[in-house]
C-alpha cells in the first residue's frame, strides 16, 4: 500500500504564503495522479488542485495556487500565495496509481489520502 505523509500547514495572516508538501511511500507503486482537496468546517471536502498530465484548479485559487510534482522523488507540493480568511480549512493529499500486489501477482489499483494539515489563515 502507498503512505502519504503532509506537511506545511500552519496560522498565517492575510495576504501571507504557504507550501504543503505531501510525500507518497510505499514500494512497488506508480502514481498517475496527485491533487489537494481541502474541507472546511460544516463543509464537505472540495477540490483544490490536481494533477494527472495536465493541472485543475478550483476557480477559487486561480491565480494564487500552484500545484507542482517531483516525480522522482514522489512528492506534490501546493505554493499558496495571497491567502484568504476563506482559505482556512484541513487540507488533504490525495494520490491514485497502481501498486504490485505479491499476493494477486497483479497490479492494483490505489487511491489514498493523507491524514490533512491545518492551514488557518487569520489576523
Amino acid at each position: 500500500q502507498v503512505q502519504l505523509v503532509e506537511s506545511g500547514g500552519d496560522l498565517v495572516q492575510p495576504g501571507g504564503s504557504l507550501r504543503l508538501s505531501c510525500v507518497a511511500d510505499g514500494s512497488n507503486f506508480a502514481i498517475l495522479a496527485m491533487g489537494w482537496y481541502r474541507q472546511a468546517p460544516g463543509k464537505q471536502r472540495e477540490l483544490v488542485a490536481d494533477n494527472s498530465g495536465s493541472t485543475i484548479y478550483a476557480d477559487s485559487v486561480k491565480g494564487r495556487f500552484t500545484l507542482s510534482r517531483d516525480n522522482a522523488k514522489n512528492t506534490v507540493y501546493l505554493q499558496m500565495n495571497n491567502l484568504e480568511p476563506e482559505d482556512t480549512a484541513v487540507y488533504y493529499c490525495n494520490v491514485r496509481g497502481m501498486y504490485y500486489s505479491t499476493s494477486t501477482g497483479s497490479y492494483v489499483d490505489f487511491d489514498s489520502w493523507g491524514p490533512g494539515t491545518q492551514v488557518t489563515v487569520s489576523s
